[in-house]
């Protein structure tokens, strides 16, 4: 990976970073942090500044990252900007020390709890702001945090009316608290350190994609058999033209997975992996479908979602990397 050669400057990436840099502008912040290319999203403790991963500074890497992945997160300029704003959330409580203040521990939780490598979302809570996918402000109390400070950072997200009513107001009427205070003050933190860099990286990019596909992977028992053989386990009748169960997922499981993932949050790659599972549990039983395509692909999504959901809260729901 070290061999890539890239770079953030005169990329559109470049672009989208300076796009944060207007928004923390705007909300008057002098705070811009610094940001390097490497394998994935992060922002390490004590650095006020965050990594952004290789596949986003060329187009190219970008489709290679959608065909193992399936999806290519922050791919676009939206969602990318999203992510970004999350990520400026952990730099600039680095920069200003900010997580051990007591009013941050009472509202958003001990950032020295066990992070952990699951956790199970609770969708409709409304303790917590919805900004990246997968109700990622759940995952931890840092998280947490930086979600929130996303939400008010982001110029269009009229938190005040939009949470009116949730308890996650309470987190952002203190984030803007503290944004107020900390504008005026130069932060105890300026190191321009970077951890990880590409260019210290000397893992291929074979490597790189099979350990984010077994971080994703999920267990394929056969409790998918109850509910397939409900949707396709009836025996065909003289006449009736049926095709394996197989073909019939293979054909629509892509506009499924897509569905899926957009009412759910959940990553494409562990609902493509779920897909794949079913296919073959229907090939192991012979089912076999006598279904007209329109019922088969609606009744086939709302099967694929009510597993999703189960993963999603079987405690089972990985932490991205």
């Amino acid at each position: 990976m070290c061999d890539l050669g890239l770079r953030i400057e005169g990329t559109a990436l470049e672009e989208r970073v300076e796009a944060l840099y207007s928004n923390l502008e705007a909300s008057g912040l002098k705070f811009r942090p610094h940001c390097w290319l490497s394998d994935e999203w992060f922002c390490p403790d004590g650095v006020p500044g965050f990594a952004i991963p290789f596949y986003l500074a060329h187009s190219r890497l970008m489709r290679l990252e959608r065909a193992q992945l399936l999806e290519v997160e922050g791919g676009t300029p939206e969602w990318c900007l999203q992510i970004l704003r999350h990520e400026a959330g952990h730099a600039i409580e680095n920069a200003f020390n900010l997580r051990k203040r007591p009013r941050r521990v009472q509202l958003f939780g001990d950032t020295n709890a066990p992070y952990p490598e699951h956790y199970t979302p609770r969708p409709h809570s409304r303790r917590f702001v919805v900004h990246l996918e997968a109700w990622y402000a759940q995952a931890h109390p840092d998280e947490d945090f930086a979600e929130t400070f996303a939400v008010w950072l982001d110029p269009e997200s009229d938190w005040r009316a939009s949470y009116q009513g949730w308890p996650a107001l309470r987190k952002l009427a203190y984030v803007d608290e503290l944004m107020k205070e900390v504008k005026r003050k130069t932060p105890s933190l300026r190191t321009q350190r970077t951890v990880g860099p590409l260019s210290s990286l000397r893992t291929t990019l074979r490597q790189h994609y099979d350990a984010r596909r077994a971080h994703y992977e999920v267990e394929h028992p056969s409790s998918h058999d109850a509910g397939l053989k409900r949707l396709f386990g009836f025996a065909p009748r003289i006449g009736v033209r049926s095709v394996p169960a197989e073909d019939v997922i293979h054909e629509m499981g892509e506009q499924a997975r897509r569905t899926v993932a957009r009412w759910t949050g959940t990553y494409q790659y562990v609902i493509g992996t779920v897909v794949e599972a079913m296919a073959a549990r229907c090939r192991h039983l012979g089912l076999r479908s006598t279904l007209p395509r329109a019922r088969a692909r609606l009744e086939f999504t709302a099967l694929l979602t009510v597993a999703t959901m189960k993963h999603l809260h079987s405690g089972r729901h990985r932490v991205a990397l």
